[in-house]
């Protein structure tokens, strides 16, 4: 991977990176609190099931907030597109997770992969349905017992999905801190964007200005097209 102890690129605006914070705070209040209303012993053991309840309604009626306040940002639309963008690469990189099966060192992921792309949908759709089906069940009166007893049942599941696809979320990035790091800063390495996403990073305005740039200031950065022949090497 090309040494990028000079060179980065920006990945993420501070509308998104506070839109990903905002709405990571808000699902993790409504999952804790989730588990105390739903789990008996913690139930006992924290108590105060009114502050509980208020607390897990709040969060929830606010959690498309974020994403509605960053929709301002032209970054974040277009990021939007992005991921809402299934394109050939991205069934190759899908088929690539197969047994015995690698993902060809010249394969153009763009700015998300394929994956990106799934848990995003995931979790924009469920936020839909889990605030739909919240508001069904805080806001009983008035709507059919079958209907009431329908979003109780998808709420219920459809919150163990959501755990279930955040833990995996949390173990990835855990796994992966220059990906953590894009998130906290918005700049990723050159090195990284061009091993993990080189079609982004080759189209990157930053990454094609910056050769042209190093030559003219007679600086030892290499160029981009060569982070991707030394790829190669490892």
């Amino acid at each position: 991977m090309l040494s990028s102890d000079h060179s980065d690129l920006p990945r993420f605006t501070r509308a998104e990176r506070w839109a990903h914070r905002a709405t990571g705070l808000l699902m993790g209040v409504c999952l804790v609190t989730a588990a105390v209303l739903y789990v008996g012993p913690l139930s006992v053991l924290v108590g105060r099931r009114d502050l509980i309840v208020g607390s897990h309604v709040a969060a929830g009626i606010l959690l498309p907030v974020p994403m509605l306040v960053a929709w301002l940002s032209p970054a974040f639309r277009a990021d939007v597109r992005e991921l809402n963008r299934f394109v050939v690469v991205d069934r190759q990189w899908l088929a690539a997770l197969r047994p015995h099966r690698r993902r060809p060192p010249d394969l153009a992921v763009g700015k998300f992969n394929a994956g990106q792309k799934i848990f995003a949908a995931f979790t924009v759709g469920a936020i839909l349905v889990m605030f739909g089906t919240g508001l069904i069940m805080r806001y009983a009166q008035g709507w059919p017992v079958s209907l009431r007893t329908g979003a109780t049942f998808v709420h219920d599941w459809l919150s163990f999905a959501v755990l279930v696809a955040l833990t995996g979320h949390l173990w990835l990035a855990l796994n992966d801190p220059i990906a953590r790091l894009g998130m906290k800063t918005g700049r990723v390495p050159l090195g990284w964007a061009t091993a993990e996403h080189p079609g982004w990073a080759r189209a990157h305005p930053d990454a094609l200005a910056g050769p042209a740039t190093g030559r003219a200031a007679g600086s030892s950065h290499e160029p981009a097209q060569g982070a991707v022949h030394r790829r190669g090497e490892h």
